[in-house]
């Protein structure tokens, strides 16, 4: 299943059923679990572990070092989950021994062309990074997040789960889950209501996230809105995750 002009590091360990495509490169402490695929011409550095079911396509770079000046050679890690699909000369870097010594991404993602995932971001499941969309390094995506083709995104920012990020856009500032931000500098410009409907959320539900949405992300809500959907999210954990983020977000919510 390994092509004989491939050169794999004595360190690096790989379950039987792994299939390694001609001229790829895995050096170091590389750990690469069942089924998962490598294409020709990729080169993977550890320390790094990817699970199982993955399929990593030609010209990919997996566990570099990060594009960060303060490195300097720390050991520091990355971790990929299952089943994802990682495009063609698309960039994942290892994380910073200042930024916590991590970078993962979750399962069940889609990393198109030429997209990059910088040092200690955190990436959650379902994921796509459309093509040469880019992460900074720090930034944290929530579950079923979308960027769009070129989409970049400013260091340490949040993108919430279920966000959508529209092609071209630039984000500076944390994006509230389930909301869809545009622009050149990019704006809240609604809420996510399709991406919505097709991951089976209710009716009910979405009228209330988009309710949320024009209150306190088009404009600051007063107290006592605050306190309506504070008791409107007692039953409705969609709502609690909506209130909690803006709540919490250190860098400011795209409005």
């Amino acid at each position: 299943m390994i092509h004989p002009s491939a050169i794999i590091s004595d360190e690096a360990r790989l379950h039987e059923s792994v299939q390694v495509g001609p001229f790829t490169i895995i050096e170091g402490e590389v750990e690469i679990g069942a089924n998962t695929v490598i294409e020709s011409h990729t080169v993977i550095k550890g320390p790094c572990r990817i699970g199982t079911d993955n399929h990593i396509f030609s010209h990919a770079v997996v566990g570099e070092v990060p594009q960060d000046l303060k490195f300097a050679g720390e050991r520091t890690f990355l971790e990929i989950g299952d089943r994802n699909r990682i495009r063609e000369f698309s960039t994942i870097h290892r994380g910073t021994a200042g930024g916590g010594g991590l970078t993962r991404l979750g399962s069940d993602i889609l990393v198109m062309a030429y997209a990059h995932v910088a040092h200690d971001c955190l990436v959650g499941d379902h994921v796509i990074l459309a093509n040469a969309a880019s992460l900074a390094g720090h930034v944290e995506v929530g579950e079923h997040a979308i960027f769009g083709g070129f989409a970049v995104a400013h260091q340490f920012c949040h993108i919430g789960a279920h966000a959508f990020i529209g092609g071209f856009s630039k984000v500076s500032k944390d994006v509230v889950p389930f909301v869809m931000a545009d622009g050149a500098r990019a704006r809240a410009i609604g809420l996510n209501k399709e991406g919505l409907k097709r991951r089976g959320f209710s009716a009910e539900t979405i009228t209330l996230l988009n309710r949320c949405f024009r209150q306190l992300v088009k404009r600051q809500g007063d107290d006592l809105v605050w306190t309506e959907f504070e008791q409107a999210a007692e039953t409705e954990p969609a709502l609690t995750e909506m209130l909690a983020f803006i709540r919490e977000s250190e860098r400011g919510i795209t409005r």
